[in-house]
């Protein structure tokens, strides 16, 4: 293509299209029909499978081969159309393939000469006429020839042989039969004569052209190769030819022979072997390229001449030339075809162009709708223009006919970029990201901007779309034409023309078409969202049926064109029609049908119906009755049962594989391979024409109804049965299981007509039907690409539902590890929950649904992680529902998949149930927001949540889904949320005084900058209404409209010293109500105001809170200072003076202690019937009855106050002034829910006591909201800690399956060799363990303000030894009690020797008093950082002191404390130190007695700050010391520098060789430590932003585990091979790593306080696997066995209390011998070890 012609198909110009290129590769095979039966039966069965298979694999093409005569029986077909369809399908295939379309065979056969089916009236009576001038009777030419006068000029066509033989079909008398067949062949002989002989003389004297005659004598094979070679320009790149000659034909075998020669009364026919050679010898070599020809000699062997097992050679060398050929073509094209962004768009943009101009063809009237469209381009309306009506009613047709208009005429004299897209008709069009990207790219080209700026994601994608709109000019406008807008898919909200710009920039317009059908109002939602986005009127144009006289002007426009007309009484009947009906779909439907109706058709044959349906039910009727209603039925049925339609080789595969077709097809003979002949499929589509469109689903061309009405009465006629359906479903179903595939043969059974004609002993057989296999992933041979078979991910669900196959959808799909990673890595999440909720919704199994809600949920729990990490499956399944593998057989299936096939994906699988399981109370926890969720707003309908950090995210909380992000990109805090009362907009304002208003539909938004001066103060508040923004600071507002211009300011009216604005709420711009307060958060003044139409109300003074009802006719709140008791005041308005005042009414019954606690705050529910309150030690609720008349009186909770309490020591705080913590009352007034702090508290209120506390989050929480409508009974809340959950009340007391966890983040963690662990956090030490992932205790030893620093674990799991507020303490880790205690402040250092009988204590005791020491020194920085460090040797448990010793250190700002270490033989403890100039240096001393031995100073390796020091593993007297550039290793036994190892960090293996680079700017090397080179890239240098990385051996060096911060990821790699076999994404941020002693696992801590362990499952490792099944977790019945245990133990504990105590009353005299007896028994039997 050259470069104008891309810039004219950018432009969208429609003026001289080429054609597009498809994802087909198809081949017309062109052979004489008898002498080819061995080579086309052996490609059938060995070539076309593996071709398909390449060119699916390799390229993403279909490949198809249309070969017309394989499995044909005959040749003359009844209606004699084998001869047109031929020719239909060479120019199909030369229309769609990519590289071949045309291979030809030829022998020594010229084969079939047919007679014409149709000769033009005028030229047969030529013949006739020449025929009566020779004396010839012409009788059975007028026979057999009837004159068609609705053809333009008339023709004469050929009669279906049976409407005159009438038993030439009838295959069930084959007798009759054959007398007929072979009456037919005698009288097509004659006719052959007297046609060849009249056009022979006709020629001869010249009334005839030598073409014209030559068409009397051609065969069907020189007539496609005329078609398919000698008339085509590119024959290089498009056929092939084979030529076959045999020597030594038996022409004594006559019946033989004639198979492969020409015989004419028992001899060879010499003029059709003159015409062969011709064809075959002379004009297909100088036509064909010899690269792309291939000849063979062959001889005749035996009584049948060709044999496969005879000519086994020659058929092989010809398969594989064959494959090689065509192999090479398809590459060739390939190479040719332009698979760069802008290729792919270029074949986007014609399909469209294409379409477009094929309805502009056939489009006639609807002048007054073409000239309001005019209107419209050429006016300066800035919205879209909106074309809707029913389906078929001709707006596709209208819309481009406004194309063509644009370009030819309304813009003609400039140009015009037209941007078009009929959605969902072809793969790019169909998805709404996908859409969007192609309009970007063809907006871009035009404008000449780089593709690379054009986002991926649909919510930045959304606002470049918008901004590229900006580019339109007066020289170059832009018009964007979008029909179907109710086609696209993929769109993230509910309806799917939210993204499209409510305002369009100058020189820009957009017309879109969609459905409305008042009866349908799920086809009609987007419709209606329109006219709420677009509210002009005059933008909507309705597009109605055409009416009764344009309707028929269009028929028979389309008839003129189609070369067609009627007779009277057929026009009457069409007329007839079209009075009841005139829906362009019916018109075209009533063409169709007219268009075949010849002059001499009988009048019975000719009816036409009164609806679309009836109308689509006969032309269904037709076409079974002509194709046979098996057939046709089954293949119709299988488009219509597909989700997304069928490729053509799909629907092949499939009827070959549908054994009631092909007992009906094949009832008569044995097919060569057990497949449907491709011929059958052709000639049933060839009688659909336009009603199958092919449109791209899963990166594959499919055929699916082009109308909606298509499938509604397919579904009708063929789905009326259940069975049936389920029946085709099942077949699809197992078809995409790929049962069949790849050369599985399937059984079927004989038809008993089959075993009586063949003389068949067996009832059944079984025969390869050649389909593919249908794996989840195509691999390249080399493994190396991937292509992921969507086909399956889309259908296969979809179909074991319809056909109530559960058990094959739950193991192969729903509970199948590999599916779902598959699906994952290739799809959206919603695509993969669509099929759960499918499932779900289609089943009554309770069992089955409470499995798949369990795995979607915790897919929607994992959804923010596995949407950018699929490969994260495994071990977010494994840690959310391990705890549901009892009782579940489903789920335990997969966790057993995930454990064993989950670590090929990520080798970190969870050892324990470590994520929130779903279920319980917790119904979703929505994440997004990357700050706390300052505010949130449920729509009036509880549909969405609006929320906002610094984004505005707006959440589905039906589904969970985050449908819209917008971010407005202002700095600062935003302080307040608010939507409209339409839920159009949303507005929110920051702590920069600065506010957004966002349109809601269409994510478009404004910044406003603060409308007052400095003086008046920063902004307070916000007010929405459906046309307005009110902006409020201290004593004023500002009104603006919904563009952000400012209307007006006002200031607020009357006396208002020492007031200010609290908030206002307005009902228009002139009425309102403001809650006034003084300023201070220490006064509890308020006071209410309010504005009637310039009329002033009385200042009603209140105190601490208010709130007022829905309709703002009466106010609660406090009214004196002495308590807080609540008074009700009514709104009352004098009708005649219009004066408005507050009165009070009445005061609500007081609640306890109200005279001290105060009011923080009050809040009504939704329906106005309960005031709730908020107090500081709890919360108040008053009931006031149900608003309905029959709802009886004690239906009341209580007639007074009823007041919560909340736990000691728990209080509600105040954030703002009439803002505190929320609680709502559930839907069934059984409960009431508060959020304080971290925690959900719920009390029951019949009773009014605390019933559960529920930790809800890990921050503290924000706001509460109830979302209670319907059947749903929910609550929502938002926290710092950037989640908002949604609640279920109705399971807040089921079980959850909590996750241990502490309240503080892990600093630390000690592992022992015992699967026991301890963990540090501030407040405490936590005890784990590490099997089961249990926090068996908390120690802390003064548990009120203990401040914990360090604390390790004995390798025997027996003592613990920690460090508390200034305290050294040894821990029995069984009786969990203090052994021995000492007082020893500023511990930096706790690291235990000699197997945890010793432990060594570093700690400065001044640390915190630095600042102190400084002044004294005098502000000298050196004598200030200088300290004294004191170093204790202790033994475990005693805690007797060994030896100690100090040594000066220097500690340096933004480093932490640099730890001692011990050399590799245990002997010394080196130390930092400082030497005389105050410059880092080592100490040596002795790690036995404490003894100083030696100083070694830097100077050799130049390191003038230490950040910490590594003991060499292998040499005792070398330590490695590191700083920021390097590390330099000692010997502290010669004090020499050994070597300086460049970039080494300190990680180092057990054998001292090998080391780790890991900058915090992104990359990892493994660094060979003697000579300090680079030996293994785990992850090569790539910017990943400056982030905190942890990098570490495990214990056995056999793995590196690197945790990055910025992408909260931990990744692994083997060291043997650098493979990356993790990248595990973490819930929360990592705050300390360790591996487990035998480097199976890494545990980790994390900020939420939460502990993992996570074993590496390297696939390469089979005992892994064991591993994992060895786990307690992995044992459904562990929690059994577990609580058993427990109870043995504690019966146990409890007899020997009884034994104890029975013993100590007979032996309280015995004195101590006694008591050491019974010590030793209580002993005995202990579980767990115990410290002697």
């Amino acid at each position: 293509m050259d470069d104008r012609t891309i810039d004219s198909i950018f432009l969208g110009s429609l003026e001289s299209l080429p054609p597009v290129s498809s994802k087909i590769v198809r081949i017309f095979t062109s052979s004489t029909f008898t002498d080819t039966t061995m080579e086309r039966n052996t490609l059938m069965a060995k070539c076309y499978p593996r071709i398909k298979d390449y060119c699916r694999e390799k390229h993403g093409l279909e490949f198809q081969v249309v070969d017309m005569r394989w499995g044909v029986r005959d040749e003359a077909t009844d209606d004699h159309m084998t001869t047109e369809l031929c020719m239909r399908e060479i120019k199909n295939c030369q229309r769609l393939s990519m590289g071949p379309n045309f291979i030809v065979f030829l022998g020594q056969k010229y084969g079939y000469r047919p007679i014409p089916t149709y000769i033009v009236s005028s030229e047969l009576a030529l013949i006739c006429e020449e025929l009566t001038s020779m004396g010839v009777d012409r009788a059975i030419l007028d026979l057999w020839y009837k004159k068609d006068s609705n053809a333009v000029p008339p023709i004469s066509v050929l009669q279906p042989i049976s409407s005159i033989l009438i038993n030439f079909n009838n295959k069930r008398v084959p007798k009759l039969q054959a007398e007929d067949q072979a009456v037919w062949w005698d009288t097509l002989n004659k006719m052959q004569k007297l046609l060849r002989k009249a056009a022979a003389s006709l020629g001869a004297s010249n009334k005839m052209s030598k073409e014209d005659v030559h068409n009397y004598f051609m065969s069907v094979t020189e007539r496609e190769v005329i078609n398919g070679i000698l008339n085509v320009k590119n024959t290089k790149n498009h056929c092939l030819s084979y030529v076959r000659y045999i020597n030594n034909i038996n022409l004594q075998n006559l019946k033989k022979a004639s198979l492969f020669v020409d015989i004419i009364n028992r001899s060879l026919d010499t003029e059709s072997a003159k015409l062969l050679s011709d064809l075959r010898d002379v004009r297909l070599p100088a036509k064909i390229e010899a690269v792309n020809a291939q000849k063979y000699t062959v001889e005749w062997i035996g009584r049948e001449g060709l044999d496969i097992e005879t000519h086994e050679e020659y058929l092989n060398h010809f398969i594989s030339h064959f494959y090689k050929n065509v192999v090479k073509l398809v590459d060739r094209a390939m190479r040719k075809e332009d698979s760069s962004a802008q290729g792919q768009i270029v074949t986007e943009i014609l399909q469209h162009l294409h379409a477009c101009n094929n309805s502009v063809k056939i489009f006639y009237g609807r002048e007054e709708s073409c000239e309001r469209i005019k209107r419209y381009m050429l006016g300066d309306s800035d919205k879209p223009l909106v074309l809707f009506g029913d389906g078929g009613c001709g707006k596709t047709s209208l819309l481009s006919k406004s194309v063509s208009l644009v370009a030819t005429e309304w813009f003609a004299h400039v140009r015009p970029i037209n941007v078009i897209r009929f959605l969902g008709t072809t793969p790019d069009s169909s998805a709404l990201t996908a859409t969007l990207i192609s309009i970007c790219q063809q907006i871009s080209y035009n404008y000449m901007l780089p593709f690379e700026n054009i986002p991926d994601d649909l919510v930045p994608l959304t606002a470049h779309f918008k901004q590229l709109l900006t580019y339109a000019s007066p020289t170059q406008p832009l018009t964007i034409y979008l029909d179907s807008v109710d086609q696209l898919t993929g769109t993230q909200d509910s309806n799917k023309v939210s993204w499209i710009p409510t305002r369009l920039p100058p020189h820009c317009k957009i017309i879109i078409s969609c459905a409305n059908e008042p009866a349908n109002p799920t086809v009609s939602h987007e419709y209606h969202v329109l006219c709420k986005m677009i509210d002009v009127e005059e933008n909507f144009i309705e597009v109605t049926a055409l009416g009764e006289d344009l309707a028929m002007n269009v028929i028979k426009m389309w008839m003129k064109t189609a070369c067609r007309d009627l007779n009277n009484y057929q026009w009457r009947l069409v007329a007839n029609a079209i009075s009841k009906c005139s829906l362009p779909i019916f018109v075209k439907l009533v063409f169709a049908e007219i268009c075949r109706w010849r002059s001499y058709t009988r009048p019975q044959e000719t009816h036409l119906a009164n609806t679309v349906m009836d109308s689509i039910m006969l032309l269904f009727e037709r076409v079974e009755k002509q194709h046979g209603r098996i057939l046709v039925f089954h293949a119709l049925a299988y488009i219509t049962a597909s989700k997304s339609g069928l490729s053509e080789s799909e629907l092949e595969d499939l009827i070959s594989l549908d054994d009631k077709v092909l007992d009906d097809v094949y009832q008569y003979h044995l097919p060569p391979t057990r497949r449907i002949p491709p011929l059958l499929w052709t000639r049933i589509r060839n009688d659909l024409p336009n009603y199958l469109s092919e449109r791209e689903a899963d990166g594959v061309n499919v055929m699916n109804w082009y109308h909606r009405q298509f499938r509604d009465t397919a579904k009708e006629r063929y789905f009326k049965n259940m069975n049936m359906a389920i029946y085709f479903h099942s077949m699809i179903a197992d078809y995409y299981l790929g049962i069949w595939g790849g050369g599985v043969p399937k059984p079927f059974k004989f038809t008993e007509i089959q075993r009586h004609r063949f003389g068949l002993a067996d009832k059944e057989g079984s025969a390869d039907r050649k389909v593919p296999i249908q794996p989840l992933v195509f691999s390249s041979k080399d493994g190396l690409s991937k292509r992921y078979n969507l086909r399956k991910f889309g259908e296969l669900p979809f179909h074991f539902v319809r056909s109530r196959r559960f058990k094959d959808l739950f193991e192969h799909v729903l509970f199948n590890y590999d599916w779902l990673h598959a699906k994952l890595s290739s799809c959206p999440l919603q695509a993969v929950l669509a099929d759960f909720e499918d499932a779900s919704s289609n089943t009554d199994d309770k069992e089955a649904k409470r499995e798949l809600m369990l795995v979607s949920d915790a897919l929607r729990l994992g959804g923010a992680i596995l949407a950018i990490y699929p490969n994260m499956l495994a071990p977010q399944l494994v840690g959310r529902l391990l705890p549901e593998i009892g009782g579940n057989p489903n789920i335990k299936m997969l966790l057993r998949a995930c454990d064993r096939s989950g670590p090929k994906d990520c080798a970190l699988i969870p050892v324990n149930h470590c994520l929130h399981t779903p279920g319980g109370p917790l119904k979703y926890s929505l994440e997004g927001h990357q700050f706390a969720v300052f505010a949130f707003c449920l729509t009036s309908d509880m549909r969405y949540m609006v929320s906002i950090s610094t984004h505005f995210i707006t959440f589905d909380l039906s589904t969970s889904d985050l449908t819209r992000d917008v971010n407005p990109g202002i700095e600062g805090i935003m302080q307040q949320l608010v939507l409209s009362p339409d839920n159009k907009w949303a507005a929110a304002y920051s702590n920069n005084n600065q506010t957004v208003l966002l349109n809601m539909l269409s994510s478009e938004f404004v910044v406003i900058n603060s409308p007052f001066e400095e003086s008046h103060g920063p902004v307070s508040g916000l007010y929405l209404l459906n046309q307005n923004l009110f902006i409020t600071c201290k004593l004023r507002w500002a009104q603006f409209d919904m563009r952000g211009n400012l209307v007006d300011t006002f200031e607020v009216p009357g006396e208002n010293k020492d007031w200010e604005i609290l908030t206002m709420e307005f009902f228009n711009p002139a009425d309102y109500n403001v809650v006034f307060w003084s300023g201070s958060i220490n006064d509890m003044r308020l006071r209410l105001d309010s504005c009637r139409g310039g009329h002033y109300s009385n200042c009603q003074l209140l105190f601490s809170a208010m709130v007022m009802n829905k309709a703002r006719t009466r106010a609660y709140g406090c009214a004196n200072e002495e308590n807080f008791e609540v008074s009700v005041f009514d709104f009352i308005e004098d009708e005649v003076t219009g004066d408005i005042c507050w009165t009070l009414v009445e005061s609500l019954p007081r609640f306890e202690n109200d005279d001290k606690e105060m009011l923080l705050q009050l809040r009504l529910d939704q329906h106005d019937r309960m005031l709730l309150g908020t107090a500081g030690k709890g919360f108040v609720i008053w009931d006031f009855g149900s608003k309905d008349k029959d709802a009886a009186e004690e239906c009341r909770l209580r007639e007074g106050a009823l007041y919560l309490a909340l736990p000691h020591g728990v209080r509600n705080i105040t954030t703002r002034i009439m803002q505190s913590n929320s609680i709502m009352v559930s839907s069934k007034l059984d409960y009431a829910v508060a959020g304080v702090r971290k925690n959900l508290y719920v009390w029951c209120l019949q009773s009014g006591q605390l019933a559960k506390v529920l930790d809800a989050h890990f921050g503290r929480i924000i706001q509460l909201e109830p979302l209670t409508i319907g059947n749903w009974n929910n609550l929502v809340t938002s926290s710092i800690d950037r989640s908002v959950k949604v609640w279920n009340i109705n399971n807040i007391f089921e079980k959850v399956h909590v996750i241990d966890r502490h309240e503080l983040q892990i600093d630390d963690i000690s592992l022992s060799e015992v699967d026991m662990a301890v963990t540090v956090t501030r407040s405490c030490v936590g005890v784990w363990e590490t099997r089961s992932g249990r926090l068996l205790s908390k120690l802390a030893d003064s548990p009120l303000g203990a401040i914990v620093t360090h604390a390790e674990i004995t390798p025997d799991g027996r003592y613990i030894i920690s460090s508390e507020t200034g305290k050294f303490l040894v821990w029995n880790r069984v009786s969990e009690q203090v052994v021995f205690r000492d007082d020893q402040p500023g511990i930096q250092q706790i690291t235990l020797m000699d197997y945890g009988y010793k432990v060594l204590t570093v700690s400065v005791p001044n640390i915190n008093q630095r600042d102190i020491l400084a002044a004294a020194a005098g502000g000298s920085s050196d004598e200030a950082n200088r300290l004294t460090a004191i170093t204790t040797m202790r033994s475990v448990p005693e805690g007797a002191i060994l030896f100690r010793f100090e040594f000066p250190i220097r500690m340096i700002t933004g480093m932490p404390f640099r730890q001692s270490v011990i050399t590799a033989d245990n002997a010394y403890i080196v130390v930092v130190t400082v030497d005389k100039s105050n410059k880092d240096c080592l100490g040596v001393y002795s790690a036995a007695n404490g003894a100083f031995v030696s100083k070694v100073l830097l100077k050799g390796c130049s390191i003038k700050e230490v950040i910490s020091l590594v003991p060499m593993p292998h040499k005792a007297n070398q330590v490695a010391v590191i700083s920021s550039e390097k590390g330099s290793v000692m010997d502290i036994k010669t004090k020499k520098h050994v070597r300086s190892i460049a970039k080494w960090g300190g990680s180092i293996t057990r054998d001292g060789k090998c080391g780790l680079y890991a900058p915090t700017r992104g990359g990892l090397e493994m660094l060979e430590l003697r000579k300090g080179t680079t030996v293994k890239t785990f992850i090569p240098k790539v910017a990943e932003g400056v982030f905190s990385v942890i990098c570490i051996f495990t214990e056995n060096d056999e793995y590196v585990a690197y945790y990055h911060s910025g992408r909260k990821t931990i990744r692994v790699f083997r060291t043997t091979d650098t493979e990356m076999i993790a990248n595990y994404r973490l819930q929360a941020e990592l705050t300390a790593i360790k591996s487990s002693k035998d480097g199976r696992a890494i545990v980790l801590g994390t900020v939420d306080g939460c502990m993992s362990v996570l074993a590496i499952v390297d696939p390469k490792k089979e005992e892994m696997n064991e591993y994992l099944n060895d786990l307690p977790s992995r044992d459904e019945n562990w929690k059994a066995k577990l609580a058993k245990m427990k109870a043995r133990v504690g019966f146990k504990a409890a007899i020997r209390v009884a034994t104890i105590s029975s013993r100590y009353a007979k032996t309280s005299k015995g004195g101590e011998d006694g008591e050491e007896e019974l010590l030793t028994e209580i002993t005995e039997d202990i579980v767990v070890p115990v410290a002697d």
